[in-house]
């Protein structure tokens, strides 16, 4: 039981249960079967894990040179070995299961795919560190269409605040390990411009993903539209002002609230176009 919970906490579950729910909402709202929706979860479940067993399997040398007793394969919780196998398991379980949206929605989910891996194998240290994201986040909508009555692509406006919002999440995700990924030799995009200025870029990036949820759909502006944006800068003023404290995470708290709005205004005005 120890094995498999260690096995667990280093998927990152936590993101790939965000990714999976946000997925598996905006199948809901295309209309698809139960038996449709069930592989779409499980298709995205299976890669995300995939993505996160991949990361805590190459990054384990770096986190036990800092410490991380919270990254079980660093700790010595679960072999490397274990997490390599079940890396591979995950990812090609998440293509065979993908096949079940048919295969244009395959193609764009393993480009997806081949996107994060690409993150977790270097990319993450580099000034691109931000791109994974953009095109995973991005086709993500894709992925559900393609896959349901009518197989059409999504409307613009829904994948370029997919990407946005996929942005605002890398910027905000890598906060809290500036310092950690720094001495290890990690150096993405956030680290370059400093921990100042990408918690702005995620804030920046965070509100126009509302903006564009709010004004992408054809027609006036939904109440939904109204609130969120609104709503989501007073979210970050509070976070910003709250965290003047010396170890407060109140601004990183503000983000992942705003976040929630977004994620909550996407499946609301993605609904209307799926």
């Amino acid at each position: 039981m120890r094995r498999l919970e260690a096995l667990a906490l280093s998927s990152h579950p936590l993101p790939a249960l965000a990714v999976t729910a946000v997925a598996t909402a905006l199948v809901v709202t295309t209309g698809r079967s139960l038996g449709g929706l069930a592989a779409v979860a499980a298709a995205v479940l299976a890669g995300q894990l995939s993505v996160g067993w991949l990361n805590d399997l190459l990054d384990a040398g770096r986190d036990a040179r800092v410490g991380r007793r919270d990254k079980p394969v660093a700790a010595g919780a679960i072999s490397r070995r274990a997490v390599a196998v079940a890396t591979a398991v995950a990812a090609v379980s998440a293509v065979l299961l993908s096949l079940l949206s048919g295969v244009d929605a395959t193609l764009v989910h393993v480009v997806m795919l081949c996107s994060a891996w690409a993150y977790d194998l270097g990319v993450k240290a580099t000034a691109l560190s931000v791109a994974p994201y953009v095109i995973s986040f991005g086709l993500l909508p894709a992925f559900v269409t393609l896959g349901g009555p009518g197989g059409q692509w999504p409307p613009l406006w829904l994948v370029a605040a997919a990407a946005l919002l996929g942005s605002a999440a890398h910027f905000a995700n890598v906060l809290p390990d500036l310092e950690d990924d720094a001495a290890t030799g990690v150096r993405g995009l956030p680290h370059r411009l400093g921990k100042t200025a990408s918690a702005v870029a995620a804030a920046v990036l965070a509100v126009l993903t509302g903006v564009v949820l709010a004004i992408g759909p054809p027609g006036p502006v939904t109440t939904a539209g109204l609130v969120a944006v609104p709503l989501s800068v007073v979210l970050l003023v509070i976070g910003r002002i709250r965290s003047r404290r010396a170890g407060s995470r109140a601004n990183f708290n503000a983000l992942l609230a705003v976040a929630l709005v977004d994620v909550v205004l996407l499946i609301v005005t993605g609904g209307m176009e799926l």
